[in-house]
């Protein structure tokens, strides 16, 4: 509520939001927010009990599982806006603030900003809203007075920006930042710290000038490790380290970065596809450039029936209650080389999503479970394709399946 009131007295957009103490309260913010909504304990760290929740019937779900509501334990109920989500790390000494740099995600607001994909300098912000984030940071640092490092998250949608989280503290991304962008944050931090100014040292507020590098945080999860674990991406945090890539285009500094954290991206060979109705539309593009690459499709019966409406060739493949072989036996015997799952709702071992993420995993084959990143790597694999053309290289053919259409 603290917060909340002084976004408003210094005119800072953010989603709106109610804080509720009954079941009954929650479903009325809802409703009145209108579905999606973010919805969370009041008190969290790591994005724990964080869901991003679609109807009454999940939201009442919830409420009875993951959380105790009461007068002492409120949860937030936050309008859910899909966009890019933005972060930046400053320094401020209570006047003076300098921004090192800006950071754009990759995959957009819902998941945890640890498990996303950070891109410095950002690929798709204009000059307008990189201006409307800096002066917003001015006005938050100094209204927050604070003194060292301060974290903030932005949502921009449709050019308009908006606050979603600031953390008065210094960062995961603080060492990134630090070496891509040569300032010295700890120590400009430490300067503040202790009571001197920044201007004393030569600085003066605003962001420093863009590196012609592009740098890119990739998030290293230890799924292989951690039995039982849903590889789903969403608001609660799951990885356990990040890397970072470095080159002068974006998407060979992206490619590093996926190979440091043990991404083994197919240059050929099957996509599985099992995607959320939801998100088929946004899907279809991205698997006709990936079979336009020269990747055959496979996909469970409902998406491989809208993909052959779209004109592509599909495999069907069989879910798990239907028999062998199936998609499960299809991974676990290299048929597969990459998996696209947006089933993000099995969170129970016996749903097929949740089975078919783990099969994945736990047999050394990438899945992807957001468009945003789908999107990412089949860049990654365009440059890699066409550049290997231009060289005239060799590209190995991919395993004969007698099963595949045509």
């Amino acid at each position: 509520e603290k917060f909340d009131a002084l976004l408003t007295e210094l005119d800072i957009s953010r989603p709106l939001g109610r804080t509720v103490t009954t079941v009954d309260a929650a479903i009325t913010a809802a409703e009145a927010l209108e579905y999606p909504v973010l919805v969370r304990p009041s008190y969290v760290l790591g994005g724990r009990a964080m869901q991003i929740i679609s109807n009454t019937a999940e939201l009442l779900q919830y409420m009875d599982e993951a959380v105790e509501v009461s007068e002492n334990h409120p949860v937030l109920v936050d309008r859910y806006v899909s966009g890019i989500e933005v972060e930046v790390d400053a320094i401020s000494d209570g006047e003076t603030v300098i921004i090192p740099g800006i950071m754009e995600h990759v995959e957009r607001a819902g998941v945890h900003s640890g498990d996303s994909i950070a891109v410095y300098p950002p690929q798709h912000l204009s000059e307008e809203v990189k201006a409307c984030i800096e002066e917003t940071t001015f006005r938050l640092a100094r209204g927050l007075k604070v003194r060292g490092l301060v974290n903030i998250q932005f949502i921009v949608h449709d050019d308009v920006v908006e606050v979603i989280e600031v953390n008065p503290r210094s960062s995961r991304t603080v060492p990134f930042l630090s070496k891509v962008t040569g300032v010295a944050m700890v120590d400009l931090a430490m300067h503040a710290v202790t009571g001197h100014s920044l201007a004393e040292i030569g600085y003066e507020s605003g962001r420093i000038a863009e590196s012609a590098f592009v740098a890119v945080k990739v998030p290293v999860f230890s799924f292989a490790k951690l039995h039982g674990v849903d590889i789903s991406l969403g608001p609660e945090m799951k990885s356990t380290g990040e890397v970072m890539g470095r080159d002068t285009h974006y998407e060979k500094a992206l490619y590093k970065g996926m190979v440091a954290a043990g991404t083994d991206l197919p240059r050929h060979g099957t996509v599985l596809a099992t995607v959320a109705d939801k998100d088929k539309e946004e899907a279809w593009p991205l698997l006709a450039e990936f079979a336009r690459l020269g990747y055959r499709l496979a996909a469970t019966e409902g998406t491989a029936r809208y993909l052959r409406s779209r004109g592509l060739t599909v495999r069907v493949v069989n879910k798990l209650a239907q028999g062998t072989p199936n998609l499960s036996d299809d991974i676990r015997q290299g048929q597969i080389q990459l998996v696209i799952n947006t089933l993000t709702k099995g969170l129970k071992p016996e749903r097929d999503g949740f089975r078919i993420r783990r099969t994945a995993v736990e047999n050394g084959v990438p899945c992807l479970t957001s468009l945003d990143t789908a999107k990412s790597v089949l860049d990654i694999m365009k440059l890699i394709h066409f550049q290997t053309l231009a060289l005239g290289e060799k590209v190995a053919a991919p395993v004969a399946d007698s099963r595949w259409p045509g």
